[in-house]
């Protein structure tokens, strides 16, 4: 897996694709989106933020201090802001990365986690639908969208496909099964008819260094044996198939690439360990 993903990194396709190309990326002070947005720089992308503020001190954000083609600290919900954002920047390239993640919150603060994730995606793909330059979309949602319902929990273990029915007992879970259907609906109603690719990517568990966030485990870890304090597992049974912050943003980027170059027609993709190295065999780039 190391080996295809550095292969990967070193891709003159990938750089030649990305170098020049003006992109939008929501949610780049967040832990994968500034992990996302030094790639794009590194590969010589002209990166646009939208995001709100870092939550976190230190920031992956704040350590980097990269040199955005510019920024907009903002938020998803205020529909005049997104707005104006697609305007000024007109992108040829969008990650919508920008989310309230954290389950335990969306159960604190349902709507506003529904408002961000749901309505966050409408206004920015409101605003992209009346954009030009615009010739691909990836929309990251969660491994989190699907209905728990629908796996059998005799086998006692869960793997989802991307048929798989979407749906959320939690809240947050709710907003992502949503965020995949607003996705769908944008896709099929504005962007299919002018050809210009909007697919949906589906990740969790993600580990790796500038993650200072709340209710993550191996952050929590570090946190409490720095501090002296007992460890709390939340759900000790529960298998997390954990995978480096660099191999959901390699493949998000390859997928994306691959969309724009017609390459691939698949609408949505999950991100894991296993299923990562089928999706860098199935594009064929070496």
């Amino acid at each position: 897996m190391e080996g295809l993903v550095t292969a990967m990194a070193q891709s003159e396709k990938l750089r030649n694709f990305w170098s020049g190309k003006r992109v939008l990326l929501t949610g780049h002070t967040g832990f994968k989106g500034s992990w996302t947005a030094a790639w794009l720089m590194r590969m010589g992308a002209e990166v646009h933020g939208f995001a709100l503020a870092p939550e976190t001190t230190p920031s992956l954000h704040g350590i980097l201090e990269l040199d955005y083609a510019s920024e907009m600290i903002a938020d998803l919900r205020d529909r005049e802001d997104v707005r104006a954002m697609v305007q000024t920047v007109q992108p040829e390239l969008v990650l919508h990365m920008a989310a309230q993640p954290l389950v335990r919150r969306g159960y604190r603060e349902p709507v506003e986690t529904m408002a961000t994730n749901i309505m966050g995606t409408a206004h920015l793909l409101d605003a992209l639908r009346d954009c030009d330059t615009v010739k691909g979309i990836l929309v990251v949602t969660s491994d989190k969208a699907y209905d728990n319902d629908s796996y059998d929990q005799a086998k006692g273990e869960v793997i989802f496909r991307e048929g798989d029915p979407l749906g959320g007992r939690d809240p947050y879970s709710a907003s992502k099964g949503c965020q995949e259907i607003v996705a769908r609906s944008f896709e099929q109603s504005y962007f299919r008819a002018r050809g210009i690719p909007l697919v949906t990517a589906r990740a969790g568990n993600v580990v790796g260094g500038g993650d200072w966030s709340e209710d993550r485990l191996m952050t929590d870890i570090i946190r409490a044996a720095s501090e002296g304090k007992p460890v709390e597992l939340r759900n000790p049974n529960t298998t997390r198939p954990w995978q480096h912050v660099i191999e959901p943003v390699a493949g998000y980027l390859m997928y994306l690439q691959a969309a724009v170059e017609g390459r691939t027609s698949v609408s949505a993709l999950n991100f894991g360990p296993k299923d990562l190295t089928l999706l860098l065999t199935s594009l064929t780039w070496f």
